[in-house]
């Protein structure tokens, strides 16, 4: 038996965008372990390269940001696809700088609410709405980011927006808990190459160095951040509810490590 026991258990995933997609490591991980994937992306064009990544797996287009579609989109899953869903994937996270990058304080109010409702309240809509169809002991995972306290000037707000993503997990997992064993955590990854992070100004540059911090040299595999997501989607996470697993390789207590801190002073 596979030690993550998933075969044949059915796992939403709302996100993925592309191969190098978050998303799609997870998906990869969960059939490789005989799970049955369930894809819920953006726009058609997202669900053509879904059914070319994953052609076995049912793919249907949900966008978010209009709550109506999650009710549509659990709908078609239910009279699809059935009951119990053992676990949901939220891979979804957006920014619009409507008027270019800004300095923090001068963030735009509609882009921010805009990435909050997108990034974060979309995981507790999901969870409402999925909640009749969700196992008893199902397990919903999220994904963040590394820190939320890291002023990465490039970032914008969206580590303020993750971390509301965050704090919704103990909330949600609290109020499921009147009617279910349903579990809520966050796979906390440091930089990872996909297509989303390289449409962030200077992302390369601070991938190059989280490279040189992490203690073995080499950058976090996107791999590496999906094998932990499939963890917690497991019945081997049970005792875990309401966490924030970072996978960062060691870069968190590596910042003054001598290579670079020799490089800044010389």
């Amino acid at each position: 038996m596979d030690f993550l026991n998933l075969e044949n258990k059915k796992i939403v995933i709302f996100g993925l965008a592309n191969k190098k997609s978050v998303a799609c490591a997870i998906g990869r991980v969960l059939v490789d372990s005989g799970a049955e994937v369930i894809h819920v992306v953006r726009s058609e064009e997202r669900a053509g390269s879904a059914r070319k990544l994953f052609p076995d797996s049912p793919v249907f287009i949900c966008d978010v940001e209009d709550e109506a579609n999650i009710i549509r989109v659990r709908d078609e899953i239910k009279a699809r696809v059935g009951a119990p869903i053992a676990g949901i994937v939220h891979s979804i996270a957006f920014a619009n700088y409507s008027e270019g990058l800004k300095p923090f304080h001068e963030t735009v109010k509609k882009d921010f609410l805009q990435a909050v409702d997108i990034s974060c309240f979309s995981l507790i809509a999901i969870a409402n709405h999925f909640k009749e169809l969700l196992a008893p002991d199902g397990s919903v995972v999220t994904i963040s980011i590394s820190t939320t306290r890291m002023a990465a000037e490039n970032y914008g707000y969206m580590a303020p927006v993750k971390a509301a993503l965050e704090s919704s997990l103990c909330f949600l997992a609290k109020s499921f808990s009147g009617f279910s064993r349903v579990r809520f955590n966050a796979v906390c990854p440091s930089l990872l190459k996909t297509s989303a992070s390289a449409g962030i100004p200077g992302y390369i540059d601070s991938y190059l160095f989280a490279e040189k911090a992490i203690p073995r040299k080499k950058p976090l595999k996107t791999s590496e951040a999906a094998n932990v997501a499939a963890f917690l989607l497991s019945d081997r996470s049970s005792g875990m509810n309401g966490q924030t697993l970072v996978v960062d390789a060691g870069m968190g207590f590596n910042y003054f490590d001598a290579d670079i801190v020799h490089k800044v002073v010389s």
